[in-house]
């Protein structure tokens, strides 16, 4: 079972109390300031001679007296030139170097004034503790070393509340991450389902059905449906619900693309990197993830997530190449390409969420397109869609939490290109078209109905980010996730 209680666990104490005894104690500086210890701890006469403080900066040394026996210093730059993306990356560089210099435990000592900053910068810093100890070694044959597994932090009031915020959103990116990763063979359909009722079973304000292929076909699901055709695991239509303690302020729906492998069906993929379509799950794992946050966090608006989980595999009984299908809205689909198969699955959720949700806002996640990864690389995340206040709101939330998206346009020509010659749609454009993300959003817009709706084309940034000292390679990174919770506790 993938848990996201194989992280680190992190506790909190106050900078008043006095250190616990600790192997490793780890010291925030910042430059031009006076390195601040705790009480008792005497590091060697020119330990410091040397350390300025500047950002990423770090010296390891015994300390002569007191309660840790190895220091290691870290600057976290200027008080003008601290961001909070720059000291998420240092707690996440940190978090690793401690692991791998064999410390299961370690204090950490953070006596600085970030006055009214406090809060967000106690937050950044646990986000990177936490996700900087992220390991996937339960599927090794040999025992792996264990890595950093508990801290203590020590620091101020308002800081260790930003602490236990970032903590529980640390954790939940981790938990979609392990989701991501897990090969394709141990994380079919039915495993996110196992998960999300999990999740469920953990809080009494979260609650899970999910949707087998009867109940779809009942629904007229038949978008959905036809992806599922070639293969012999079933698809679902996951559907949670988290109600807060306070009357809601909102009701909102994320919709998480759930395919936990895409082999392309008969158009089948190029056989290089297609294992790597376990990632096609992303979108799902990333409305998992922020669930697990949501029990911890308890925000005061009602949220539904919506995982259409299938998987998308060449048979006798697959898609094929001109096939028509039916949405649950009653729009038929012409399937000219049977791996821009993701949309399909999306149509029928989206359509199920304005008609039987009706929520305030819905966002979708999908590693949806090839063309977002040539329109913006790995470190940006595509958004479009019928609100323009709604797609500011999550750029500026990617801007607070360093997941970066950027704003794609659904033009009514590229909506035209979706319309088909024998059904009312088609599932991909011509070639002469292009602009491929923003056509595959231009589809999605059919099912979303009135309500103001952003689709995220995460299919560049779910994996194979550069080195951000918390995530990068090829390994997911559970994007999506912290900017979803940002923009949940702020909507």
């Amino acid at each position: 079972m993938i848990d996201a209680s194989m992280s680190i666990q992190i506790t909190t104490k106050t900078t008043a109390s006095s250190l616990s005894r600790t192997e490793f104690l780890i010291v925030f500086a910042k430059q031009g300031s006076k390195v601040r210890l705790p009480k008792g701890v005497v590091l060697p006469a020119n330990s410091l001679d040397a350390f300025k403080g500047h950002a990423r900066e770090t010296r390891v040394t015994d300390a002569q007296r007191g309660n840790a026996k190895r220091v290691l210093l870290v600057g976290v730059g200027a008080s003008g030139d601290i961001a909070e993306e720059s000291l998420r990356r240092i707690a996440a560089m940190v978090s690793r170097q401690a692991g791998q210099a064999g410390s299961r435990s370690a204090s950490v000592w953070i006596d600085l004034p970030f006055g009214r900053k406090s809060a967000g910068v106690g937050q950044a810093i646990a986000e990177g503790l936490v996700m900087g100890s992220y390991r996937l070694s339960e599927f090794k044959s040999q025992a792996q070393p264990a890595g950093l597994k508990r801290l203590v932090i020590y620091a101020g009031k308002d800081f260790n509340a930003g602490v236990r915020r970032g903590y529980a959103i640390g954790t939940a990116n981790l938990l979609a991450r392990r989701l991501q990763d897990t090969p394709a063979n141990l994380m079919r359909p039915r495993d996110l389902v196992r998960e999300a009722r999990r999740l469920a079973g953990a809080s009494q304000r979260i609650t899970c059905r999910a949707h087998d292929e009867k109940a779809m076909a009942r629904m007229s699901m038949g978008s959905l449906l036809s992806v599922s055709r070639g293969s012999s695991e079933p698809a679902y239509l996951i559907h949670m619900v988290y109600k807060p303690t306070k009357k809601p302020r909102k009701k909102i729906c994320l919709v998480g693309k759930g395919l936990t492998f895409d082999s392309g069906g008969i158009s089948l993929k190029p056989s290089g990197k297609m294992h790597e379509m376990k990632y096609d799950m992303s979108g799902g794992a990333a409305v998992l993830g922020v669930f697990h946050a949501l029990a911890a966090l308890n925000p005061d608006v009602e949220v539904h997530g919506l995982v259409p989980t299938s998987e998308n595999l060449p048979d006798g009984k697959a898609n094929k190449p001109g096939d028509l299908v039916k949405a649950c809205n009653g729009l038929t689909i012409e399937v000219l390409n049977t791996d821009a198969e993701g949309r399909l699955i999306l149509a029928d959720a989206l359509a199920y969420a304005a008609k039987k949700i009706k929520p305030d806002a819905m966002i979708d996640l999908a590693t949806l397109t090839g063309a977002v990864v040539v329109a913006l690389g790995h470190e940006l995340s595509g958004v479009m869609g019928n609100n323009e206040s709604l797609i500011d709101e999550l750029v500026a939330c990617g801007e607070a939490t360093g997941e970066g998206v950027w704003a794609l346009p659904i033009l009514d020509y590229h909506k035209e290109q979706m319309q088909g010659s024998v059904g009312d749609l088609r599932n991909i454009s011509g070639p002469e078209t292009g602009a491929g993300s923003c056509t595959g959003g231009a589809f999605l817009s059919y099912f979303a109905g009135n309500i103001p709706w952003v689709h995220m084309d995460i299919a560049g940034s779910a994996w194979g980010a550069g080195e951000r000292d918390y995530q990068g390679g090829n390994v997911g990174t559970g994007v999506g996730v912290r900017l979803l919770v940002h923009y949940l506790q702020n909507c």
